[in-house]
């Protein structure tokens, strides 16, 4: 990723994530440190649009054209990634940060992960309540080893989630 000190105002945000296929080229490029090629990022995006692997040649192409004609200039001008028109090559900015940050992080299950955490603090708040209220079955269950089990599950939910975004982290702090 190169880097940039340029800040991407929130209306330009808006208007780069209000595009699937701006979306998926940012997301490709998140999982690669290195610059790729055009070609490479118009397969890997027609692939997830047609659900084929390989992409019919007619979708690679049509992705191929509007990645080349208006979607990666546009990120180029908004200073979210660097393509040079000329060799095809395509390089995420550390101002690409300014953008990712709005973008859903999700879960295995399609679930957020700020959705994941809130219902897992609710669910353990609930049981240890229950436990110290002497509700049948759970109160056979100490509050401690509760409130033990459910930090430990955030502990080791947040290291998972950690890990899986690990590339980005690393980035952001070189």
């Amino acid at each position: 990723m190169l880097t940039k000190t340029h800040t991407v105002p929130d209306s330009d945000v808006f208007a780069i994530l209000s595009n699937q296929r701006r979306r998926h080229t940012l997301e490709y490029l998140r999982r690669h440190d290195d610059g790729v090629a055009l070609r490479d990022l118009a397969e890997a995006i027609a692939t997830v649009e047609s659900g084929e692997s390989p992409a019919p040649r007619d979708v690679r192409h049509t992705v191929y054209v509007s990645l080349h004609q208006t979607h990666l200039p546009m990120l180029d001008a908004a200073g979210v990634l660097a393509y040079d028109a000329d060799r095809k090559l395509v390089e995420l900015l550390d101002s690409a940060r300014d953008v990712e940050r709005y973008m859903t992080m999700t879960t295995a299950f399609g679930v957020s992960w700020a959705e994941y955490y809130r219902a897992l603090g609710v669910v353990g708040l609930f049981l240890v309540v229950a436990a110290l209220a002497n509700l049948p079955v759970i109160s056979a269950v100490p509050p401690l080893a509760l409130a033990s089990a459910f930090l430990a599950t955030f502990a080791v939910s947040s290291a998972y989630q950690l890990w899986g975004q690990r590339r980005g982290l690393l980035r952001a702090l070189f």
